[in-house]
């Protein structure tokens, strides 16, 4: 008869352990159905979305279409979409030398908003008005004053700007910062002559979208200015305050458009101002994104946007989905067949771990804009075989504890105790290569990385709070502990040389 052994107590109650992992998962439910969501976001390849090309287009001599302008506006549009969450859009340059396009795809039925917010040049200028008119022009009656000494050329195309037309309201981002300037509101409803700007996108060094919840309820944008940008504002807004209307007004131009013209009425030396103009939420939060990013170096002409079908046909996801659920099938099987009854806590840990993978995958996509690609379901199919690996480290140092003479109860504490040391190490080097994967890789890649990291996570807390504190419980059932021929913890399926020392073992409690 082997040397009875003291029973290694757990840390974690089993009973405390299942009811945190029951608060989590109802947490999960919870919160799907108050976001109300109730299926998961598909990514491009599985359910197509939306596609435009932006053709480039120089706006001044100092912006020539070069390879490196194009590849610098890929990166802040591609920054822009991110943004937005983890949305598996593809921004690409396509082409070659000075005929390179960016082509943009964008999941969903949301991309038309993706492609308007990235598609924008944002180049922000604060200007100086010099006239002003709530006219809509084309009748050649609306001039500037003479007093402000606008020429007369400039006077007439004032004259003849009509703001009612669409093609005049279209912010192509084209106006020279060193240039005066006729332009229209966004809205369309008033038309400027503006001066040089003083202050440019450029010299922004935060921008980010608020509520006022004392005035009017209506959404703006807050900006601060780096030095030099507090510099030339205070000294612009300075200069302005004693000037009679409309001179005293600033514009604050996005893309060759007046976004507002607030009359200024003392100096703000600060460093920081506010974009008002009548912003929705999604508009206000838009805006703050483009420019934190900075201005595009190229203005770009919108190609038509198109609907795009799935790139995976149906045939091919069936199939993709069919090879997860055999692969996941034959690890069942085996588990059942190499541990018996032991493998039914291996069946309810990947139960539990699919349904905390799904809840995940509903709450991230409406929170981060989360979106599931092939790529991301080759990674969930990856984790298969990582929760798997975890589970046979567990059972098979219960088995070696036990074949050292403890009982099955001591075994499966001092298993424990050993075997999480090198389940963490492995899940901790999986995280790692997930998590360096997703920061220096882009598009789909970076899909297979978040849902690989994700569905890691999930494999510790499963092992931590479900099959240790199950395995704790089910080894009181004298089922398992007499070492049941199909319990897994038989003589045979420990490998023991005879049933004589199995049953001394399991036994014994001291």
């Amino acid at each position: 008869m082997s040397t009875p052994t003291k029973t290694v107590k757990t840390s974690v109650r089993p009973a405390r352990a299942l009811a945190l992992l029951a608060i989590i998962i109802l947490g999960l439910i919870g919160t799907a159905l108050v976001q109300g969501v109730d299926s998961v976001r598909l990514g491009l390849d599985l359910r197509g979305g939306t596609s435009v090309t932006l053709q480039p287009r120089a706006s001044n001599d100092s912006n020539k279409i070069t390879s490196a302008a194009i590849d610098q506006a890929v990166t802040i549009i591609r920054q822009r979409v991110n943004s937005l969450g983890v949305a598996e859009s593809e921004v690409t340059a396509q082409g070659s030398g000075t005929n390179r396009q960016i082509v943009i795809s964008v999941p969903g039925d949301s991309g038309r908003r993706v492609v308007d917010l990235v598609g924008q040049t944002a180049e922000l200028r604060f200007r100086q008005v010099l006239a002003e008119s709530a006219a809509l022009g084309g009748s050649g009656t609306d001039t500037a004053t003479p007093s402000t000494g606008i020429a007369a050329d400039l006077n007439a195309r004032f004259a003849a700007l009509d703001c009612s037309n669409p093609a005049n309201r279209q912010g192509t981002g084209a106006d020279s910062p060193s240039e005066t300037i006729v332009a229209c509101s966004r809205t369309g409803t008033s038309k400027y002559i503006l001066a040089p700007a003083e202050v440019l996108g450029q010299q922004i060094s935060k921008a980010s979208a608020g509520l006022d919840q004392q005035g009017s309820a209506s959404w703006f944008v807050s900006l601060t200015f780096n030095g030099e940008g507090t510099s030339a504002f205070g000294a612009l807004t300075s200069r302005v305050t004693s000037l009679a209307s409309p001179q005293n007004q600033v514009a604050i131009v996005l893309d060759g458009l007046v976004v507002s013209a607030p009359v200024i009425n003392e100096a703000i030396p600060s460093g920081n101002a506010q974009i008002t103009g009548s912003f929705t939420q999604v508009e206000a939060e838009d805006l703050a994104n483009v420019l934190k990013y900075g201005a595009l170096p190229l203005a770009f002409d919108r190609g038509e946007v198109q609907q795009v079908s799935p790139t995976l046909g149906s045939d091919q996801l069936n199939a993709g989905l069919i090879a997860g659920a055999l692969g996941l099938g034959l690890v069942v099987i085996f588990s059942l067949l190499y541990y018996r009854a032991l493998g039914l806590v291996t069946v309810g840990s990947l139960a539990v771990a699919t349904l905390l993978v799904y809840l995940l995958f509903l709450v991230l996509g409406e929170t981060i804009g989360f979106t599931l690609t092939l790529a991301g379901i080759a990674g969930a199919i990856v984790a298969i075989g990582v929760t798997a690996d975890s589970f046979i480290v567990y059972f098979e140092r219960v088995r070696d504890e036990a074949r050292e003479g403890r009982s099955l109860r001591t075994a499966v504490e001092t298993g424990w105790a050993r075997a999480r040391k090198t389940i963490i190490v492995a899940d901790m080097i999986s995280l790692l290569s997930a998590v360096l994967l997703y920061i220096f890789a882009v598009g789909g890649v970076r899909g297979f990385a978040f849902t690989l990291g994700l569905t890691t996570v999930v494999d510790l807390i499963v092992v931590f709070l479900f099959t240790k504190p199950l395995l704790s419980l089910v080894i009181k059932a004298k089922f398992f502990s007499s070492g049941h021929p199909l319990s897994g913890f038989s003589a045979k399926s420990i490998g023991l040389k005879n049933s004589g020392s199995q049953s001394s073992s399991s036994t014994v409690e001291a």
